[in-house]
């Protein structure tokens, strides 16, 4: 069957969008197409309509190749926790928590699983586009890699192998990887192309010309640097932190922030501008301050506190909001009686919403629909986290949640304080949709005396971005070349 998986000299080269660009491209062309990750690595999930987690780069890829994500498109995700564990989960439910030896040696457990779920969407698309991690090169790895080579050979797939040359050392990066490689694995690799090129073309030829000299293979193409309004790549994000428009959202850089993709929606407003910030100094007085989600709340809380960012954020005076483990964080405490987290059973919160938190040993992941809270329209969003949350008499709920994962229910969700400042809420992708974005912006702007605006569609905005990443991809590349090595002859 016709595949095509694109591996990486590095992580944050470019290897998520170019994947998500072809499979716009072949959709297209008129193929149905499917991206696929065995593994990865990223504290920016998503739930699934049957309610399990995956990774956000496939969602977009997903979007992409104009399919509901589901989590046969990456059956394995890792979630960092610390430096040396993370909590893995397997098509899309908690397997464990696990160290990197841990991990390491699990690997060959789910090869087998990984070889006979690929053969399943096999038969149901005509192409499918595979997204390697990190590098191949790393050989200590090798023996037991599942997303690179190790993939590659599972299903018999051919490899083009992607280089950024914005960061410099393009070909080194490309011949490097080459060398490093098996003989069986070299000849997988069937073309490269160079990433976020800036610049003269005819000054770089020369230099490509060498580098097919010196590894024997083509390239495929010279990729431009281009800015579309899509979801940053894991690990890749530029964290601006600078105000550059009239309203300022701050966001807490956790150091174990996850989900940063909640807030690319907040960035396509034209007067908003959306900053990270690390210290008491970087605050200032910003019109809205969020607290994200965080893969170890306690711990983000520890550091925030011996930091001085949680007196800064106690003494600020303006609209709150917390999302997740920011929720959590502006409670009264949070608990943690299973260890889910750590060592640190009892933590004393910021006490600025009268909430209080126990982490539970499950995790709860689901897809919702909510009304309330002086919205008109219902909002989508959805929850991934281990812990449960009480309201106590100073706090009010703020949704109503209608729907959970496709079936009806009715409870209530998220936290306000009585002057209707300090607000959170277990909700993610809360701003994708227009209601509450615009809610929330329009009484920032009715405060600060400018012209209330209507959101724009980010939805529609996606597709438009995923045709324009298309066009440009399209237009660098040798599309003709990766349909022959594919096995498809097609005159485009």
């Amino acid at each position: 069957m016709p595949k095509i998986m694109i591996q990486g000299t590095g992580s944050s080269v470019g290897k998520s969008i170019l994947v998500a660009a072809l499979c716009r491209i072949f959709k297209q062309d008129g193929y149905s197409v499917c991206p696929y990750k065995s593994q990865n690595m990223s504290l920016n999930s998503y739930i699934t309509m049957d309610g399990k987690e995956m990774g956000r780069a496939q969602v977009l890829q997903a979007y992409a190749a104009g399919l509901e994500p589901e989590v046969f498109m990456n059956p394995i995700l890792l979630k960092p926790s610390s430096d040396r564990m993370c909590q893995v989960i397997v098509n899309g439910k908690v397997y464990c928590n696990a160290s990197a030896k841990e991990y390491q040696n699990m690997k060959l457990l789910f090869a087998n699983m990984l070889k006979d779920e690929f053969e399943k969407i096999e038969k149901q698309f005509e192409i499918i586009v595979l997204e390697g991690a990190g590098s191949p090169a790393e050989i200590n790895l090798r023996d037991r890699d599942i997303v690179n080579m190790g993939m590659a050979k599972l299903i018999d797939a051919p490899v083009l192998l992607v280089g950024d040359i914005d960061k410099g050392g393009v070909f080194a990066s490309l011949a490097g990887t080459m060398l490093l490689l098996t003989e069986e694995e070299k000849i997988r690799v069937k073309g490269t192309i160079i990433n976020k090129f800036r610049g003269d073309l005819d000054i770089l030829m020369p230099g490509v010309d060498m580098l097919i000299d010196i590894i024997k293979r083509p390239n495929l193409g010279v990729v431009p640097y281009f800015h579309l309004q899509l979801e940053d790549e894991d690990g890749a994000m530029e964290y601006n932190n600078k105000i550059n428009n009239e309203i300022d959202i701050a966001v807490i850089k956790l150091p174990h922030m996850s989900n940063f993709t909640d807030f690319d929606a907040l960035k396509i407003e034209e007067d908003v501008s959306v900053r990270y910030v690390t210290t008491a100094y970087e605050l200032g007085e910003p019109d809205l301050l969020i607290i994200p989600g965080s893969k170890n709340v306690i711990d983000d809380l520890i550091k925030l506190r011996k930091g001085g960012l949680e007196v800064a954020i106690k003494d600020y005076k303006g609209q709150v909001l917390g999302i997740c483990g920011g929720y959590q964080m502006l409670g009264n405490f949070i608990k943690d009686p299973y260890g889910v987290e750590g060592s640190t059973t009892h933590v004393k919160a910021m006490e600025l919403l009268d909430i209080e938190t126990v982490l539970e040993k499950e995790k709860v992941t689901t897809r919702v629909e909510a009304t309330g809270f002086n919205l008109d329209k219902t909002l989508y969003g959805y929850e991934i986290h281990m812990g449960i949350t009480t309201l106590r008499e100073k706090a009010t709920n703020i949704f109503n949640i209608v729907k959970e994962n496709g079936k009806d229910v009715n409870y209530f969700e998220g936290a306000i304080d009585s002057d209707s400042r300090i607000m959170g809420s277990y909700l993610h992708g809360i701003f994708d949709g227009v209601a509450f974005r615009e809610y929330l912006l329009n009484k920032i702007r009715n405060t600060k005396g400018l012209q209330l605006r209507k959101s724009k569609e980010y939805e529609n905005l996606r597709e438009q971005e995923l045709d324009h990443l298309a066009q440009i991809v399209r237009d660098s590349l040798d599309i003709k070349e990766i349909y022959r090595i594919m096995g498809i002859e097609k005159n485009v």
